[in-house]
């Protein structure tokens, strides 16, 4: 059973060392099927001969982590199936290419130890051009659980220092409320993105995983409440798009419908969270915006 230590590798909280830097290359066919991946239906996103096509802010997210040094003594290995993500938080600098090559660099900046056998790991990684340019910065925070310790992910508080204060919605009626179905392939198409975690689409796997059946990935979950939102509030122009920062509290299922309650907070930003039905899926979750 896997064992995380506290974190007493990174003095006085510290950030771990820099990784070195992962050279990530991508074309034009990537950019298109991650934006039908997580469910977009706006040419400017899926259509290259769109006058304003260009790449989804959030389709660098799957990168998160690349090349982190990690001492396994610190952060034991998870099986794939035992692997969740917890809270990821994107900000989009620069707009990135329709294709090319970047360079992701990362380091772990938290660990936390949340009962026998499980942990929450927290990273951080920026993505360049080739121009040298910060395209991206995002946190990304997983969690992972023992081989004898199972069980469903549930709402948690302490994932990490860096983006994880809590943040309670106001208590009155929503000021937007934006919905999508996750369709039956949705997890079958987004796979093909890059994350093959079987926990998506094998049942063996799931249930190995403590659920009932495959889950979506929570990447696609992100995605969906991103592509939601600026669709709302920016009328799609992915140049007003700022920042995203969410948890997941829950798993979404394939044929679910994902409804996300939004609150404004200021010029530029808003609160919000994601249920289906009476389930809150994701919370503590807010996006900046021009």
């Amino acid at each position: 059973m896997a064992t995380f230590n506290a974190i007493t590798a990174l003095p006085n909280n510290a950030p771990g060392p820099w990784g070195d830097d992962v050279l990530i290359s991508y074309d034009l066919r990537d950019v298109l099927l991650y934006a039908v991946g997580i469910g977009i239906l706006d040419l400017g996103f899926i259509y290259e001969g769109h006058p304003q096509f260009c790449v989804f802010p959030t389709f660098p997210i799957r990168w998160g982590g690349a090349g982190t040094p990690i001492d396994q003594k610190l952060v034991p290995p998870s099986p794939g199936p035992l692997n969740i993500d917890a809270e990821r938080y994107l900000e989009l600098v620069k707009p990135l290419p329709v294709g090319g090559e970047v360079k992701v660099r990362s380091r772990l900046i938290g660990v936390h130890p949340k009962g026998r056998g499980n942990g929450l790991v927290e990273t951080e990684s920026l993505v360049t051009d080739a121009d040298g340019d910060t395209c991206i910065k995002m946190v990304n925070c997983s969690f992972r659980r023992g081989v004898e310790v199972l069980g469903d992910i549930e709402p948690f508080t302490g994932a990490g220092q860096t983006y994880s204060a809590k943040i309670d919605v106001p208590e009155r009626a929503p000021d937007v409320t934006c919905s999508a179905v996750i369709h039956d392939n949705q997890a079958h198409i987004y796979r093909l993105s890059g994350d093959y975690n079987p926990l998506h689409i094998d049942p063996e796997a799931a249930r190995f995983g403590g659920f009932d059946k495959p889950i979506l990935h929570g990447l696609c979950t992100f995605g969906h409440c991103a592509q939601l939102l600026l669709a709302a509030l920016c009328d799609n122009d992915a140049k007003r798009f700022k920042k995203i920062r969410v948890r997941f509290s829950s798993p979404v299922f394939l044929n679910d419908k994902l409804v996300l309650r939004v609150w404004k907070d200021g010029p530029g930003r808003v609160l919000f969270e994601a249920a289906v039905g009476e389930k809150t899926v994701v919370s503590n979750a807010y996006f900046e915006y021009v």
